[in-house]
């Protein structure tokens, strides 16, 4: 095969990468929000709302995580020790972000004073974007802006899949993956029974 064939080969499917993507990623409009409330699942990628739980005597080693939130401020998995810990993905675009957002801080409003701590890690935006969703949908705890590096993202790596949003984990009190919801959660229930029962363990 010539060098000019080889280089058109590449770049054809470095092409079809790139539409595949643009089709799959999340629209900025409202009408990725209705498409997810209708079932038709689309614009985003992500899981089905399936969960697991893990149970205390497998949960592997601590998970490491730091950044800077939509304010500007330092936050740490080290800050965190002793709480248990809600991490959401997220970013401002994707329809069942924005569905399961209430359901979300209706969940951290229940628990905030009852050692519970909630984390987003935004995937894909920067701050001012970031705030204007938090505004909008009534998101009060803080969120690590990870469009960068993607540090905070890779620190979960062997937990969700990096290309989906939104997911959820939810940390004990050693900072340890005790459960995971992969895709939005399908109203409050689930996790809640979560937290609570992780808030119980010594």
């Amino acid at each position: 095969m010539t060098r000019r064939r080889v280089f058109a080969t590449a770049a054809a499917a470095l092409a079809a990468v790139a539409l595949t993507f643009s089709l799959s990623a999340c629209t900025s409009t409202d009408a990725a929000t209705q498409a997810f409330r209708d079932g038709q699942n689309a614009g985003y990628i992500g899981g089905d709302g399936r969960w697991s739980e893990i149970p205390e005597a497998d949960r592997g080693e601590p998970v490491d995580f730091a950044g800077v939130t939509q304010d500007g401020d330092a936050i740490s998995s080290e800050d965190l020790r002793g709480d248990v810990v809600v991490i959401n993905f997220w970013y401002a675009a994707c329809g069942p972000c924005r569905v399961e957002a209430p359901d979300l801080e209706k969940i951290y409003q229940d628990h905030k004073d009852s050692g519970v701590s909630f984390v987003g890690i935004n995937t894909a935006d920067q701050a001012d974007t970031a705030k204007s969703f938090m505004k909008t949908y009534g998101v009060t705890y803080p969120s690590i802006i990870d469009a960068g590096d993607g540090a905070a993202k890779i620190a979960f790596a062997q937990t969700v899949p990096l290309q989906a949003s939104p997911n959820t984990v939810v940390l004990d009190k050693k900072g340890r993956v005790a459960a995971t919801i992969i895709g939005a959660i399908d109203g409050p229930s689930v996790l809640n029974t979560f937290v609570t029962e992780l808030s119980d363990e010594s």
